[in-house]
């Protein structure tokens, strides 16, 4: 049985499903992609039996047939293939796969289809809508807050929360937070879960490019994203995510206003010289003015910026964690950043000067480091 696609098209899909695909798992079977070739199109699928990816891609089909391939061997051949249309012979017999180009013909050896793992079906479960665009810019700016705790599990994913008057988008690991509110998004359905990353990563790397609506259902345990011709199901994070109300401070009398391309510049630069355990940068404001001081005292190395901002409250000193302030100041869309503070005991929030989005609230929260005067 005989496929004919395009190599571009066929390698293109198969490196979004490549990161679902462990090279080094127990079970040989998830070490490659199914590929079912139907009526016009072959559908490919990945699953490491916690996550299932799979898309549809136009092709020309004689025959049905499917076989499980190699994921690593498909895609090495693949991109190192020019542009042309491939040849692809099934033999579900001999369980091999023989891909045909201008200059030459590459065997591989399968395995059998039927050994593969089925997706998740969900029968009962909620269902939302949501447009590509917003759902990948709430995952691209929340993500990167999200913890690597073997212990509190709950915090190592993104935590979505629908209700019929938006969704709230919210990523920590204790040290940073990030909390994004879209008034845009409207279903009729109060629910929440908690999405892992790597399939959140791999959803992510799916939608670019996607001008599509989504389609969410979900479960106690597991949900389903649906788009254009691909699915992702996925186990959720089981248990009661933190609340992280309780940590944002309400009242933050002293607020700093700065460019943003400065401040992230300066943050750069001094955080060459910060302790590389604590990476601590002193920010001392007063007035109108705003010094940044870094150093380690292991290699008496020092670093010391003056930025002029736009301040109003008392004057403070406080010290921050220079990597956590940068990965959210690197966030911010707009020109400016404003910094609200209370204490120097107390975390710090920030948030864009202009929101990009008209129907979109962001908050990011960043945990102080106590200073040795």
């Amino acid at each position: 049985m005989q496929v004919i696609i395009s190599c571009q098209s066929l390698l293109k899909n198969i490196k979004l499903l490549s990161p679902i695909v462990n090279p080094n798992s127990p079970v040989p079977i998830l070490e490659c992609i199914l590929i079912q070739a139907e009526k016009n199109s072959l559908k490919l699928l990945a699953s490491d039996m916690d996550t299932s990816v799979s898309t549809i891609i136009p092709a020309e089909v004689k025959d049905k047939c499917a076989l499980a391939i190699p994921a690593k061997t498909l895609q090495e051949i693949l991109s190192n293939i020019p542009e042309q249309p491939l040849h692809i012979q099934f033999d579900e017999e001999r369980l091999v796969c023989k891909i045909k180009t201008e200059n030459g013909d590459y065997t591989i050896s399968c395995q059998n289809p039927h050994d593969f793992p089925s997706p998740t079906q969900i029968s009962e479960g909620k269902q939302v809508v949501i447009k590509s665009d917003i759902l990948l810019h709430c995952i691209e700016k929340t993500i990167f807050a999200a913890g690597n705790d073997d212990i509190r599990q709950t915090m190592n994913g993104v935590y979505f929360y629908f209700t019929e008057n938006d969704a709230t988008f919210v990523a920590t690991d204790a040290h940073k937070l990030v909390k994004i509110v879209r008034k845009d998004v409207k279903n009729e359905v109060n629910a929440s879960m908690i999405l892992p990353k790597k399939p959140l990563n791999t959803l992510k790397n799916m939608l670019s490019g996607v001008d599509d609506a989504v389609q969410i259902t979900f479960s106690d345990k597991h949900a389903e994203f649906q788009f254009s011709q691909s699915r992702l199901i996925c186990k959720l994070i089981e248990g009661k995510y933190p609340n992280y109300e309780a940590v944002i401070p309400k009242n933050n009398p002293n607020k700093l206003i700065i460019d943003k391309s400065s401040l992230l510049g300066s943050l750069k630069r001094t955080n060459i010289f910060t302790n590389k355990v604590t990476h601590l940068v002193r920010f001392k404001i007063t007035g109108n003015q705003l010094e940044i001081k870094a150093e380690d005292s292991d290699y008496a190395n020092e670093g010391h910026e003056i930025l002029t901002c736009n301040y109003q409250g008392d004057d403070m000193e406080i010290g921050f964690n220079s990597v956590y302030l940068i990965e959210l100041i690197n966030n911010i869309d707009s020109e400016e950043a404003i910094m609200e503070m209370s204490t120097p005991s107390r975390a710090g929030i920030v948030l864009p000067a202009n929101n990009a989005h008209p129907s979109e609230e962001m908050l990011m929260l960043v945990m102080p480091i106590m200073l040795n005067n």
